[in-house]
């Protein structure tokens, strides 16, 4: 049959409509073929690589496409190079003619260290709109010659130091200038004032510069064009905000963290019409917040101000922003009863967070599923006076951060949190509240996503929740509980790089499934009741950094076959029942920096080759059955660093005798570095809520037990305590300057008191009691005025008590069981020669249940006092007394 006319029609058009998308699709693929480089800047590129030093540019090779090689972007339809990105490493001597053949050059990035001229001729590039110039921390750089390139629209300086001889006022001359930053950047003044002459500027933005004045310049008023005000991380004076600001109508984004702004914010802030974003956080704020105007129709979206001084009530207008996507006020000291509704309002929500104040969050009436809920993804409560888990928050479909901690919530932690949420949440944070089970006890929760997991400081009974997740790497914190149980497989499950399950109750041997955790970083299994001996992975295998097995029951001996890559930086097995001897391949641990074993049974001699050991500054050994001498090193030019890295050296209570070697102290090193600084915390830095992991000890300084939290770099101490050696004090030890702790008590050192120790000038605590000391004591040590803590007493010193400054401040029990002492504070006079003869002297029992309570009173209120230490501990109060019961006569 012939087709009809309309047929014809419709095969005409379906004609016209593929032909159409054929020429369409060329046309579209052609555009997509970028134009090769031009061969005349390629053949430039090439020059200019060889005026560089140290260029390591192995794309930059003849007869490919240069623009494919490393740091350059040419036009697409042109070929033309417009872009070329130099890097902060490559050594420019000058600017090489060649540079200046690529006409189109648009964007330029290059570090100017070592170069001298040659940045003026940059001028001549006609398309030169913007330039980055890196100084790798150079001073007084010779850019004056940059304000000759009158087109550039954009500027960035980072890493360069300003004198005042070269203070870049220069940048005041560039007016086409759309955008200034300043990174890294340090002035010996104020920043140039000629920056607020730049009429087009819109982004101003300075980060971890140094200053002087003030933290905002006035002249940022005269910027009349600004929409983005960025001044965060810098170092300058203290000051206010300043009132020039509320003439920056069109500003749009307003970020002034860490800085040292002071006073109130002012409301003019607030009113800027045009402000989407405000970030003041981390700095010195203070007094209450002012109201938003006219909120409804506000256009703000961003609000941060943690971590300043914040107080008063929270606006009620903040609550009516419609556009409010992200109200950070943690931190402050904020005091306000809000209701969890109140905040369900903000629609918009994706972040909240009104941690660390003083407000009480009140969860209200139950909501109605059907009435939509804020789509947040990240809701921080901590220390909000929650008392119950808000069952609101089930309904939060998007949630995947959530941080209750620090709150008076009780009883049960809801399934739903593992049912609803198992495939969106990635952090948990439930710590530091009073939850005592959790519904349905699960043993294994899944939860696809979670990244964090902390339950640590609570009541929870029962067994351990182990997430099951696709995520390698994982924070898990289960510690200070009454936990009693875990899936005996659990190592199967564990992807965490940080597992605590410390001082909960859990019993029986240490899983071997943990050998599973290959990514396992740090373990602490420490206060539990774990019993049998240490799986030998743990220790052979050598991926852990941190092993803390502290306060069990593990016996046996630890594990011979430490492996070569071992990476160990804290062995903690103290207060166990571990036998036999320290493993000689400890020394593959080359990392190792806090190894305590004490309190525990292990047996041989002092073990000096560990002394090789480049990192180890905690050596903890007390209380085990170590005996024999202490011998000399040797070894020549090896043992030059013998123990060189060693803060904290604890041998109390063993078997050890005979003199410790003259010179043994010579190659403490760390112990001879006076260095007057805060010093570092000894710990590790995991991803976890705690934010930083820190290793703990327990030594006797000052007379008492004190385990302290933090180890600083700079604190040192030794305790040779409860041995039976003898012979002198080592004079060697008069140059481990840096010690603030000596306790050589309960053993049989003879010979009179080395008067160098008045070389230690930080000592804080020197015992020297019980032990068979003679001669007077020496008046060089009334020069330790930092010494808070002095215990002479059951010795055979003679003579009167040096009278001045410390020594004044020292109780009779310091003193005591010295018959041929004199003077105060002991209530023996001294004779007017001024001479005592010596007479055998024998050792009084110690004094009556009241002095030993002055005495602990007395050493109380020295250890508060803390003497410059500079850290927090916990002290346990296990006093030591002045005189020790039951002590061996000799």
């Amino acid at each position: 049959m012939a087709p009809t006319a309309q047929h014809l029609h419709i095969i005409v058009a379906l004609l016209l409509v593929c032909s159409n998308s054929i020429y369409a699709s060329a046309k579209h693929n052609t555009t997509n073929i970028s134009a090769p480089c031009l061969p005349d800047e390629a053949s430039s590129l090439l020059q200019l690589r060889r005026s560089f030093t140290h260029a390591n540019l192995s794309s930059w090779r003849a007869g490919r496409d240069c623009c494919s090689w490393e740091g350059v972007a040419c036009d697409i339809s042109s070929g033309r190079v417009v872009s070329l990105n130099l890097g902060v490493d490559l050594q420019i001597r000058h600017i090489h003619p060649a540079l200046l053949n690529l006409t189109s050059l648009s964007s330029l990035s290059l570090a100017t260290t070592g170069i001298s001229e040659g940045l003026s001729s940059l001028s001549k590039l006609p398309s030169l709109n913007s330039l980055e110039l890196h100084g790798s921390n150079s001073w007084d750089p010779q850019l004056s010659s940059v304000g000759t390139i009158k087109q550039l629209t954009s500027l960035r300086l980072q890493a360069y130091g300003f004198s005042r001889s070269s203070v870049p006022s220069w940048i005041g001359s560039l007016t086409s200038l759309v955008y200034l930053r300043m990174h890294g950047c340090n002035f010996t003044g104020p920043v140039p004032y000629q920056i607020g002459n730049l009429p087009n500027l819109t982004l101003l933005e300075f980060k971890s510069c140094k200053y002087t004045g003030q933290p905002i310049p006035s002249w940022i008023g005269n910027l009349s064009r600004l929409t983005q005000l960025e001044i965060q991380g810098c170092e300058s004076s203290a000051g206010l905000i300043p009132s020039t600001i509320g003439d920056l109508t069109q500003l749009e984004v307003i970020r002034l963290g860490y800085n040292n702004l002071v006073g109130k914010i002012p409301k003019y802030v607030f009113a800027l019409p045009s402000l989407q974003v405000l970030c003041l956080n981390n700095n010195l704020l203070s007094g209450h917040l002012e109201d938003i105007p006219s909120p409804v129709s506000s256009p703000l979206s961003t609000i941060d101000l943690s971590t300043n001084q914040l107080t008063g009530n929270i606006p009620k207008s903040i609550l009516q922003l419609k556009l409010l996507d992200h109200l950070n006020l943690g931190s402050n000291r904020l005091s306000d009863t809000i209701t969890l509704s109140s905040l369900w309002r903000l629609k918009s929500l994706h972040f909240l967070s009104l941690s660390n104040n003083k407000l009480s969050i009140i969860a209200d009436q139950e909501v109605d599923a059907s009435n939509s809920l804020p789509n947040i993804h990240c809701l921080y409560l901590a220390s909000c006076n929650l008392t119950k888990f808000p069952s609101s928050l089930r309904y939060l479909d998007k949630i995947s951060v959530l941080d209750l901690s620090s709150n008076q919530i009780d009883g049960v932690v809801p399934s739903w949190v593992w049912e609803n949420w198992k495939d969106q949440l990635e952090s948990l944070n439930l710590s530091r509240n009073m939850f005592t089970t959790l519904e349905k006890s699960p043993s294994l929760v899944h939860m696809s996503r979670l990244d964090v997991l902390d339950l640590s400081f609570n009541r929870l009974q029962g067994s351990i929740p182990i997430p099951v997740t696709a995520r390698p790497g994982n924070v898990l914190d289960y510690s200070n509980n009454n936990f009693s149980s875990i899936v005996p497989n659990f190592g199967r499950y564990i992807r965490s790089f940080y597992l605590n399950l410390s001082k909960n109750k859990l019993n029986g041997h240490v899983p071997s499934s943990i050998c599973g955790a290959s990514e396992l970083n740090i373990m602490d299994l420490s206060y539990n009741n774990f019993s049998g001996s240490i799986p030998s992975c743990l220790i052979e295998r050598g991926s852990l950094a941190v092993l803390k097995l502290r306060e069990n029951k593990i016996n046996g001996t630890l594990p011979e076959n430490i492996r070569e890559e071992c990476k160990l930086q804290t062995l903690d097995l103290n207060g166990n029942q571990i036998q036999g001897r320290l493993p000689r391949s400890l020394l593959n641990c080359q990392e190792l920096s806090v190894l305590d074993v004490g309190n525990n049974q292990v047996v041989g001699s002092f073990p000096s080759w560990l002394g090789i050991l480049p990192n180890l500054r905690v050596l903890v050994l007390r209380s085990n059955q170590l005996k024999g001498t202490i011998r000399n090193i040797k070894g020549g030019d090896s043992i030059i660093n013998h123990f060189s890295s060693l803060q904290i050296l604890c041998l109390s209570s063993n078997k050890f005798s005979g003199s410790l070697p003259k010179g043994w102290f010579n190659t403490f090193t760390a112990m001879m570095e006076n260095i007057n600084e805060d010093g570092r915390v000894l710990g590790y830095y995991p991803n976890t809520t705690h934010g930083f992991y820190q290793d703990t000890i327990t030594i006797t300084h000052k007379g008492s037990d004190l385990t302290f939290t933090k180890i600083l770099t700079t604190f040192k101490a030794i305790d040779f305590s409860n041995n039976s050696f003898d012979g002198p004090v080592p004079e060697s030890i008069r140059s481990l300057v840096s010690l603030h702790g000596i306790n050589i008590s309960s053993n049989n050192f003879t010979g009179q008191i080395p008067s160098t120790l008045s070389n230690l000038s930080q000592m804080e605590s020197l015992d020297l009691s019980q032990n068979r000391l003679s001669g007077e004591i020496p008046q060089e040590l009334t020069s330790l005025t930092s010494l808070a803590w002095l215990n002479l007493s059951h010795n055979n010193l003679i003579g009167r008590i040096p009278q001045s400054n410390q020594f004044f401040s020292f109780p009779n029990s310091s003193f005591d069981g010295n018959m041929g002492l004199c003077g105060s504070p002991l209530s023996k006079e001294c004779e007017s020669t001024g001479s005592i003869a010596t007479s055998t002297l024998t050792h009084h029992e110690p004094n009556n249940l009241w002095q030993d309570r002055l005495d602990a009173i007395l050493l109380s209120t020295f250890v508060g006092l803390g003497f410059g230490v500079g850290f927090s501990w916990a002290i346990l109060f296990t006093i030591w007394p002045h005189k020790r019961m039951g002590r061996k006569h000799r």
